[in-house]
């Protein structure tokens, strides 16, 4: 006679499953769990699934299309830049006023990261969108997917996370109901299996 394999000598093949069978000890708080299980599960993985690859898509289009409309456009320095940085994380460069033309014609100013110490009419490169307004530099293709693919499974995790909490939440109320009910029964038929009959 061969040995059971570890895990099964207490758990027959239909264990998992025995809410959804025909039992005269089911009641009506079993079956309504295996519904909560079932719908629970289905909206965390689906839920969770769908959400996070929106979110991908969605990231991934916007960076794709600041891409395609983020232009590098070349400004002058306005006045001289300081000739030393308080950055210790890019002490090449510091902040400095900037005037350029935007796709309209008209001349915008800001300010721009440009070499320590750079003279007034200094060219630097500066990025702008369809507006002419400064922008950081689009990121590449794959840091883009990086980027987007983390989102997509921060969005993910965070929406799955909803209905299984909620679930959670409902099976505790259940459980405790179920024990209000045995403590019940138990208060009712317990004092009866002391009795003897004579």
């Amino acid at each position: 006679m061969r040995r059971p394999a570890s895990g099964t000598a207490f758990r027959g093949p239909g264990v998992w499953w025995w809410r959804w069978r025909r039992n005269p000890l089911r009641r009506r708080s079993d079956a309504l769990e295996a519904w909560v299980v079932l719908a629970v599960w289905l909206a965390t993985v689906v839920g969770g699934v769908l959400t996070g690859i929106a979110a991908t898509h969605s990231v991934e289009h916007g960076l794709a299309r600041e891409r395609a409309e983020w232009r590098p456009v070349v400004a002058l320095l306005t006045r001289d830049a300081p000739r030393e940085t308080a950055s210790a994380s890019d002490p090449e460069r510091v902040w400095a006023d900037v005037h350029w033309t935007g796709p309209d014609g008209r001349s915008h100013a800001g300010r721009a990261r440009v070499a320590v110490g750079s003279r007034t009419g200094t060219a630097v490169t500066v990025w702008t969108d369809s507006r002419g307004s400064l922008v950081t530099p689009p990121v590449s293709g794959s840091e883009a997917w990086i980027r987007a693919a983390m989102v997509g499974v921060l969005v993910g995790v965070s929406i799955a996370a909803v209905p299984y909490l909620g679930g959670r939440i409902v099976r505790e109320r259940l459980e405790r109901r179920r024990m209000a009910q045995w403590d019940a029964a138990w208060a009712r038929f317990g004092p009866m299996w002391g009795r003897t009959t004579g």
